[in-house]
């Protein structure tokens, strides 16, 4: 098969690599449908993660059945699943508690990049449409398998409420799905903070009602006139980093919650200052299996359409491409079509 490998900063291969295959009862493997360039992805590939030898990229994905471990009765060959970025087995404890992106049997997905992808835990972790969905709705389904499930993960965590006033901070791919949550949830309120325009205007499309460019004290100062000086009731942290943590954490009111989803990069939390805050804080990588069957039903709908987050489609063979159009802030999301 043909799958996309980093070497080092900046360095994306697409290469002949071995085929998948069955290691464990509980595997299954899967033809790709449509996969896709992450926003975390462009930590490895901008010398922010160290990668200390070359190894495959991808961790979202969609496809069908192409064969399955004897103890997976769940899906069966032929069939379109979507599944999480980090698997499950679905019936531990911590699984059962709804935190299935730390299931005890838990592995990261790091090749989905992929003509064909082994799927670890796949009896728990991988969810079949009824019949094969048209290929208009792969590029939603593909957004399910991540960022629409982080940035539903984001507004959970942050306790969004009918009514309520939620600001999202961060306006890459998950931050966009966050605007679509908050929406869902019935938030009457959503602050968008963003300073390009394009993405501006598929957050408003998303449903964002107010828009806010300032970032750091001023993006604060600015939420507190949005909010009568007191604060959002619910902020979603889509970034990362410690600016935009800390521009988060000020932005909430007190007794407000913020749901935090960018993977840590130098953040820091003063223990003192959200203490005397008031303000909860709650994040983590997300249980994307808990919301599954739920979101792949809203997309199945129509009342959803993540998708639109994929401003760039290219061939799988030029993965390479992708991760340049992204880093260079020239598309949002690389959709990659084997």
């Amino acid at each position: 098969m043909r799958g996309a490998m980093i070497y080092a900063p900046g360095d994306i291969r697409f290469e002949t690599l071995d085929d998948p295959e069955i290691l464990n009862p509980t595997d299954a493997i899967i033809r790709t449908a449509v996969t896709c360039v992450c926003g975390s992805d462009l930590w490895p590939y901008r010398g922010l993660e160290q990668a200390d030898e070359p190894h495959p990229m991808g961790h979202e994905y969609v496809g069908f059945v192409e064969e399955v471990g004897s103890e997976v009765t769940s899906v069966k060959q032929g069939q379109f699943v979507i599944g999480s970025f980090a698997t499950s087995d679905n019936t531990c404890a911590n699984c059962l508690n709804g935190f299935q992106s730390s299931c005890l049997h838990r592995e990261f997905m790091t090749t989905c990049q992929a003509d064909r992808i082994r799927i670890p835990n796949a009896q728990g972790t991988l969810v079949a449409t009824e019949h094969v969905p048209g290929k208009e709705l792969w590029p939603s389904l593909l957004a399910v398998s991540d960022v629409m499930g982080t940035g539903w993960w984001a507004a959970d965590a942050a306790e969004v409420k009918p009514g309520s006033t939620a600001v999202v901070v961060g306006d890459g791919a998950v931050g966009l799905c966050a605007v679509i949550a908050a929406r869902e949830m019935g938030a009457e309120r959503i602050i968008a903070m963003s300073r390009h325009a394009s993405r501006q205007k598929l957050a408003r499309e998303f449903g964002a009602t107010d828009i806010v460019a300032e970032r750091g004290e001023e993006g604060v100062e600015r939420i507190r006139e949005l909010t009568g000086g007191i604060g959002a009731d619910s902020v979603l942290e889509c970034v990362g980093t410690n600016e935009a943590m800390q521009q988060a954490l000020h932005s909430a009111r007190p007794g407000g919650n913020v749901g935090f989803v960018g993977v840590p990069h130098d953040v820091g939390v003063d223990g003192q200052e959200l203490f005397f805050s008031h303000v909860g804080l709650r994040g983590g990588p997300a249980p994307v299996r808990r919301y599954l069957p739920d979101l792949v039903g809203r997309v199945l709908t129509g009342a959803i359409e993540p998708g639109r987050v994929f401003d760039l489609t290219l061939p799988l063979d030029e993965v390479a491409e992708g991760y340049r159009a992204m880093d260079e802030r020239r598309a949002i999301k690389t959709l990659l079509k084997p």
